[in-house]
């Protein structure tokens, strides 16, 4: 049995998964290594799992990631899933299919209604690491941010800042081989006023965290939602919701990570074994 977690280039050295995975398969008797994603010389056909892991440069290459992802035998998550994933639009789909989610606007314009809200939150639908984000106070950088982004050609969403995160931070769950795992408390990113940044890591200030009945539910219905969009079973190997506590202290999904998540497993006790367990099982 041979298996390879896929990365790039620059993430290699800074995805704290990788190693840990490469143990727990390694305790178990699986030839395991690590490549990357566009390095030509690499043979997919001998393996008989390709794990997607940290192919966080997609963002600014996605058409020839999704390329290389179709060309690929025995994919982890597999290709239309990639597809869908990797354009927060998907977001529509989950809502119209029951979801909760947080109020979003799409590629708002100079004086469109932004909400009674206090401080919204501004970003590209195709993005990774807060990229190209920021929070705002002021309406006019709203539709500047907004405008900024749709005159590059790319999709903007717009919504609101969900106050509880400053405190409760938001709640990622991960779920492999379609089984709960473990579910970390991420610290807030975006400071007020702090504008757009290119340099912030969502990898630090994290905990574990006991989700709530409510938010396990809600975790579920999302992760049904995507049978239900794909109109086929996703057979989703890892996912990764990330829930916030609205207004009225009910789960709303801010994400679906289902293409390249940081799956916290420094700090999940047996989390790497749980998915090399579950990548053997497809074998």
């Amino acid at each position: 049995m041979t298996i390879t977690f896929v990365t790039c280039s620059w993430a290699r050295s800074l995805d704290a998964d990788l190693p840990l995975l490469l143990e727990a398969a390694h305790q178990r008797g699986i030839d395991a290594e690590i490549t990357e994603w566009d390095d030509p010389e690499v043979d997919w056909q001998t393996y008989d799992a390709v794990v997607v892991r940290s192919c966080w440069d997609y963002t600014t290459r996605r058409d020839e990631f999704l390329a290389w992802a179709a060309s690929v035998p025995r994919l982890h998550n597999r290709h239309d899933v990639l597809e869908w994933n990797t354009d927060k639009v998907y977001l529509r789909q989950i809502e119209a299919a029951g979801v909760p989610i947080i109020e979003t606007r799409w590629n708002v314009a100079d004086g469109d209604e932004l909400g009674d809200h206090a401080e919204w939150v501004v970003k590209p639908t195709v993005s990774a690491g807060s990229k190209d984000t920021a929070r705002w106070e002021s309406p006019a950088d709203v539709y500047a941010h907004s405008a900024a982004l749709v005159a590059a050609g790319r999709t903007s969403m717009t919504q609101p800042y969900i106050s509880s995160v400053d405190d409760e931070g938001e709640t990622a769950m991960l779920f492999f081989g379609g089984e709960f795992s473990h579910a970390i408390r991420k610290g807030p990113i975006l400071a007020r006023g702090e504008g757009i940044r290119q340099d912030r890591d969502g990898r630090g200030e994290n905990a574990v965290r006991t989700p709530t009945p409510a938010q396990h539910e809600v975790a579920r219905a999302a992760l049904a939602a995507i049978d239900h969009v794909l109109g086929r079973p996703a057979d989703l190997l890892y996912a990764r919701v990330d829930l916030v506590t609205g207004d009225d202290g009910s789960p709303l999904v801010i994400e679906l990570e289902l293409a390249e998540p940081y799956l916290f497993l420094v700090l999940a006790d047996g989390g790497a074994g749980r998915l090399v367990d579950a990548v053997a099982a497809r074998i």
